[in-house]
């Protein structure tokens, strides 16, 4: 296995994280557990939108459920992924959000303004 092969995994994994959406997402179940109609209502986005992406986020494994009656309450699958959240946090505080101005990643590049500063809340 070359080490390009051996890296997939890990760029798979960040690549699921590489949405806004995604990862407003896994910064509110930072905090706890929620429905889809607490995010829905939390993060300002359609219901499908935010089904959509919780199924990725589950397909992955970074987020799972607990059936409760008729409702379902996610929660982050893994306690090691909000220790890496606040890596990604502590990297753009060091780095200024210089990312934000990167030509190939940052807000030039995708024409939308830089998101706010902060991952993880909790």
């Amino acid at each position: 296995m070359t080490s390009l092969e051996r890296l997939a995994p890990a760029a798979a994994l960040f690549r699921s994280m590489a949405d806004p959406v995604r990862l407003s997402i896994l910064q509110r179940l930072a905090s706890g557990e929620a429905r889809v109609v607490d995010l829905t209502r939390e993060l300002g986005l359609a219901q499908s939108t935010i089904s959509k992406h919780l199924g990725c986020l589950r397909g992955c494994r970074l987020v799972d459920y607990r059936a409760d009656g008729r409702q379902s309450f996610y929660f982050i699958a893994t306690p090691e992924l909000l220790d890496l959240l606040r890596a990604a946090e502590q990297v753009l505080t060091t780095t200024g959000q210089a990312v934000a101005l990167c030509p190939t990643y940052g807000t030039a590049a995708n024409g939308r303004r830089a998101a706010e500063p902060g991952i993880v809340t909790s």
